[in-house]
């Protein structure tokens, strides 16, 4: 079993097929798909210079659009601290640059969460809660959240945060799998949004 089996336990069971493929995610393997974000929109522009900056650490970023094309690869493995540790990049193929959206997770079994790294820093963490809609779709919203400075973090005030929301399905109609994912704080206002579908590939 590997993080989100555990984490999940048997609710595991409840989610679509493609999904338990998808999660199962056993140590050494990998997962690999290619899709299109239908639509990809961020903020006001006066947190331009805080997306380039995130860029750098392949975190957030400044770029808006539709119809563009994007890859998600995870794999699972064992880190340096002895954990199984999954590991996302996203990749986002935009007309003049091409971003990435990358972080690492361990789950936390004495909190019942999964702990998300973001950036290849990183610099910034996210407690990460995880349920099953009645649907089977895979509901992921955030907790705590810290600025990280190495190993040490400052947690942010609530007011401060960014409000996670992720939704990933499948659609069996059109054998494809599905994501929206928000991020939202309360002052800011949206931060980014992304929806789309992708199909699993080998690659």
């Amino acid at each position: 079993m590997t993080i989100y089996t555990t984490l999940l336990g048997e609710k595991f069971q409840q989610l679509h097929p493609k999904l338990q493929h998808r999660y199962a995610l056993p140590l050494g393997q990998r997962f690999f798909a290619t899709g299109v974000m239908s639509q990809i929109i961020n903020g006001g522009r006066w947190l331009y210079p805080f997306y380039c900056l995130a860029s750098k650490a392949n975190f957030l970023f400044p770029e808006s659009g539709q119809e563009i094309p994007f890859s998600i690869a995870n794999r699972c493995a064992i880190n340096p601290d002895g954990e199984a540790e999954v590991a996302w990049e996203r990749t986002f193929y935009f007309q003049n640059a091409e971003r990435k959206f990358n972080a690492k997770m361990t789950v936390d079994l004495e909190r019942k969460l999964v702990k998300d790294f973001l950036g290849d820093i990183p610099f910034f963490y996210s407690d990460l809660h995880f349920d099953v809609t009645k649907e089977g779709f895979l509901f992921i919203t955030s907790g705590v959240q810290k600025v990280m400075f190495g190993k040490m973090g400052i947690t942010l005030p609530d007011i401060f945060r960014g409000r996670v929301t992720v939704l990933e399905g499948y659609d069996d109609q059109r054998d494809v799998y599905t994501i929206h994912v928000s991020i939202y704080n309360a002052i800011l206002g949206r931060v980014m949004m992304y929806a789309g579908e992708f199909e699993e590939s080998v690659h």
